[in-house]
């Protein structure tokens, strides 16, 4: 049985052949152009005809590229192949990777089936430690449900919190666990404090990603509640919490709940019964996110339906599509829509050059200096890793870096910045760059 973890509707094997790189190398991506901003929804305004910011839309007027673009004549792009982080540990369809806070130099490996790894990010590590089995919590029989993120909390160090996303029989649920401050300092699975759950109507399209932003604020992916094409419209309807990128205080408790409402969110306040959780709105599966702290952009992967795979710059309060379009196009394909009111991918691409997007992270690691400020990513059905970069104009420009074998479920970054990528058959890779 093949796994495709990100669309099980549409789960096939792909496999690509030198058409398709020099597919890649041909063609150039167009723009983003500009458009005066959007009022914010009044009561006479639904929620698919607005965005709720009054912040100016980008790229409005024309869509992006769905080709990617040449090298640029003067900008140096490194040759890279992938090697084995940790030849000596393999894992069990891996999701997540992400560093310990605390200056340990520790890294942390989830698992779909609901268990934590750690180990010291060390080439020659011989084994991988438990650090949390919550197994016995998660639903993992789907292919796109399970143990599907983790965070640490800021002030892990000091508080010993971190949060995670998973999924049970019939529901998304966002908990908070509390690191055991004695011997052998373990997790304790009865700390459990659940935040917030949410109702999810089919198996896939779960979304998981979830990750403390630059103010202290945690973010979470939200897929549409699955089958195809949105049945339920929840992308679209602002009193639904799937489809969404939300945000909450999980420093302050209100209104009987374990966290709070940011007083800046775009619904914050609201009478309408809007979810005032939403920081945007519009996504189809939102798998990975990331925060460029550089650059102040927070860069989401939106995995398309049946044509495009999409990446998004997304902003408060803004409308990015979903179920009117996929990626830049009309959605069904026979619709007249309008897009007025929407944002439109900074970058995507068309099947079948790849057909589940996995968003990665901008790389601001010192091994590989002719990748700082790239934006990494890949796709999980045919194995491609690119390079996105865009300029102050929001100008793209692509490159494929690597023709993997792997089925890319994540990336993640260690505490020097450098990125690894996942195999969800098991293995976790690094960048090695080729000297020429």
């Amino acid at each position: 049985m093949l796994w495709c973890f990100h669309e099980e509707e549409r789960c096939q094997t792909v496999r690509y052949g030198i058409f398709f790189i020099l597919f890649i190398l041909l063609f150039s991506a167009a723009g983003c152009s500009e458009k005066p901003s959007q009022p914010s929804i009044t009561d006479q305004q639904t929620a698919a005809e607005q965005p709720l910011s009054t912040e100016q839309p980008r790229g409005t007027e024309q869509p992006t590229s769905t080709e990617p673009s040449p090298v640029a004549g003067e900008n140096v792009w490194p040759a890279l192949q992938l090697v084995e982080a940790y030849p000596n540990v393999s894992f069990k369809q891996p999701l997540e990777f992400l560093p310990a806070t605390d200056g340990s130099n520790r890294v942390f490996i989830v698992e779909k089936s609901g268990k934590i790894y750690t180990l010291d990010n060390d080439p020659e590590v011989k084994t991988a430690n438990l650090f949390l089995d919550l197994s016995s919590r998660v639903d993992s029989s789907a292919s796109e449900k399970g143990l599907l993120g983790m965070a640490f909390h800021p002030r892990f160090e000091e508080n010993g919190f971190f949060y995670v996303n998973y999924t049970n029989r019939s529901q998304t649920v966002i908990a908070r666990y509390t690191l055991d401050r004695d011997p052998p300092l373990q997790p304790m699975i009865q700390s459990e404090q659940v935040l917030l759950t949410i109702p999810q109507p089919y198996e896939n399209h779960n979304g998981g990603h979830l990750d403390f932003g630059p103010d202290g604020y945690l973010y979470i992916g939200t897929g549409d509640g699955g089958s195809a094409g949105d049945p339920q419209g929840q992308a679209q309807n602002l009193k639904s919490l799937l489809g969404k990128i939300l945000r909450i205080d999980v420093d302050q408790n209100q209104n009987g709940d374990l966290y709070s409402i940011p007083p800046d969110n775009p619904l914050e306040g609201n009478l309408k019964g809007y979810r005032e959780e939403i920081y945007a709105y519009g996504f189809r599966n939102p798998w990975k996110f990331c925060f460029d702290l550089k650059n102040s952009r927070l860069w989401v992967a939106d995995v398309g339906q049946n044509t495009i795979e999409e990446i998004d710059i997304v902003e408060k309060g803004l409308n990015y599509g979903w179920n009117r379009m996929e990626g830049s196009l009309c959605y069904p394909p026979s619709n007249d829509c309008s897009k007025e009111g929407l944002q439109l991918p900074v970058w995507e691409y068309k099947h079948p050059l790849g057909k589940s997007i996995t968003g990665g992270y901008p790389y601001y690691g010192n091994r590989i200096a002719g990748l700082s400020g790239t934006y990494v990513y890949g796709d999980f059905v045919t194995g491609l890793i690119w390079g996105l970069r865009l300029d102050h104009d929001f100008v793209p420009e692509n490159r494929l870096l690597i023709e993997s074998k792997l089925k890319i479920s994540s990336f993640g970054i260690d505490q020097n910045n450098e990125i690894y990528i996942l195999d969800f058959q098991g293995k976790i890779y690094k960048f090695q760059e080729i000297i020429q």
